[in-house]
């Protein structure tokens, strides 16, 4: 399956961090990241022991320390499966890029936040679980509430965006559908998981072969894929050690549980969520050329403009990953800083 493929091949990329652009105005003034821990209580007594204790890095532009009145807006970014957030911001080379983007004019200053989200098996799918944790409700809630109570942020929906990669650019179409009340506009970066998922392929029927804890840690990443689904789609309290359900059982397709999966699929529910949409200043949604997922985005943007929903669809020479770097630096933050308001 496209999305399987796609998520375990960006896991095996992000071991490595991408390459850092070449410097610009290298006698600007930088901004700095903070590394600190943010407590999610709806994150709290999940089954698979997830802590609640979040890592999340804080980039804070130049200007931050020196002026003490002034307010920023914020941009949400969110990592894929498996890099978690110090992966992630090693990937998108993230203090220095952020730097250089400001240093060069084509950023404005803004707080950039990147939230770790990392589960046992490799990513939460910003989705609401009691197996591996209610992840929607700490993007949405819980962080949201902390960085506008610690940090000077413009504490308004016309000031914050949402944006994220893979794993995270699902995230970013599910939260920012759910909670337009947040956020003013929004950035999908090679979205995975938009489709309906079907039984086809090894990959779902070896993943219903796993049994236990030790053997989800040694599965191959195309199966630990399958679990992270799993466990965010169609958990059940009642059935350890794993505690949820799976597609197939004993060779045999549950269509229940299948429906539960495909009723998180963004392209299988967006319709009920136009209304939503509609109140976005601004989307934007970017793929490669060369990702097996650009079907699958080209199609959720293909609804928008069915809907006369104004948007931005962008593709670029590139894979699932090998300009995440580059995109984030030259597109996702001039992106905000068009559409953000700053005061």
């Amino acid at each position: 399956m496209k999305h399987r493929s796609v998520l375990a091949a960006s896991a095996a990329v992000a071991m490595i961090a991408a390459a850092p652009l070449a410097d610009a105005q290298s006698g600007a003034a930088a901004g700095k990241v903070e590394r600190i821990k943010v407590h999610s209580p709806a994150i709290e007594g999940n089954l698979q022991g997830n802590p609640a204790d979040r890592d999340v890095l804080v980039y804070l532009p130049p200007s931050y320390g020196a002026s003490r009145n002034r307010r920023y807006p914020v941009v949400y970014q969110l990592h894929g499966w498996l890099p978690g957030g110090e992966q992630w911001a090693g990937m998108i080379d993230f203090e220095a890029g952020t730097n250089r983007a400001l240093g060069s004019g084509g950023s404005k200053e803004m707080i950039v936040v990147v939230p770790d989200s990392l589960t046992i098996h490799g990513g939460s799918m910003y989705s609401t679980s009691v197996t591996s944790g209610d992840f929607e409700g700490f993007i949405a809630r819980d962080l949201v509430a902390y960085v506008d109570s610690h940090y000077r942020t413009l504490a308004k929906r016309e000031s914050r965006g949402l944006s994220g990669h893979s794993m995270g650019g699902y995230g970013t179409w599910r939260i920012a559908m759910k909670y337009p009340e947040l956020y003013s506009s929004f950035y999908a970066m090679s979205s995975c998981c938009l489709s309906p998922y079907g039984a086809e392929g090894g990959g779902m029927a070896e993943a219903a072969k796993v049994a236990t804890l030790e053997d989800a840690a040694k599965a191959p990443i195309f199966t630990r894929v399958q679990l992270t689904l799993a466990a965010a789609w169609s958990p059940n309290p009642a059935k350890p050690p794993l505690y949820f359900d799976f597609p197939i059982e004993n060779g045999e397709l549950r269509p229940l549980i299948l429906t539960k999966w495909n009723a998180n699929v963004p392209l299988a529910v967006i319709d009920q969520y136009i209304p939503s949409l509609r109140t976005f200043k601004a989307i934007g949604i970017e793929v490669g050329t060369e990702d097996g997922l650009i079907g699958d985005n080209k199609q959720i943007s293909d609804v928008l403009t069915s809907y006369g929903i104004d948007h931005v669809y962008e593709t670029y020479e590139g894979n699932h990953t090998n300009k995440v770097a580059e995109r984030y630096e030259t597109r996702v933050l001039p992106f905000f800083s068009r559409e953000l308001k700053f005061e």
